[in-house]
């Protein structure tokens, strides 16, 4: 695999950070640094350098069909009670696939991710 130009952080907008980073928190024991009241950075998430939440007005929902970033786990049932203890919304129950299964849920601004785990 190519150590050159990996993806090393994600930026995703967000219509209520507090919200958001509250979610991220208790879904998946992320860690945040604030960068004042507009940006919130996280770690602890499975990527080098992490990403971050920036204020948005979401008047809309996020657009559908853009990238998806998908976790893994090695158990769906518990992440997903996590993620609907958290406050998330499952948008596509877990459904079968060539090598796994997935899920889909938005979490608190909307924005949709996927987890998957192998057969």
């Amino acid at each position: 695999m190519s150590q050159y130009e990996p993806i090393d952080y994600l930026e995703y907008p967000s219509s209520n950070i507090a919200k958001t980073k509250a979610f991220f928190e208790a879904a998946f024991a992320w860690v945040f640094t604030d960068y004042g009241p507009q940006y919130s950075a996280f770690e602890a998430a499975g990527l080098q350098s992490g990403g971050g939440f920036y204020a948005a007005d979401l008047a809309s929902k996020p657009a559908q069909g853009g990238a998806l970033a998908v976790f893994f786990s090695e158990d769906l049932d518990v992440t997903q009670a996590r993620v609907e203890a958290a406050g998330g919304i499952v948008v596509k129950p877990i459904f079968s696939f060539p090598g796994g299964s997935r899920f889909h849920f938005t979490e608190p601004s909307g924005n949709e991710f996927a987890v998957w785990t192998h057969e």
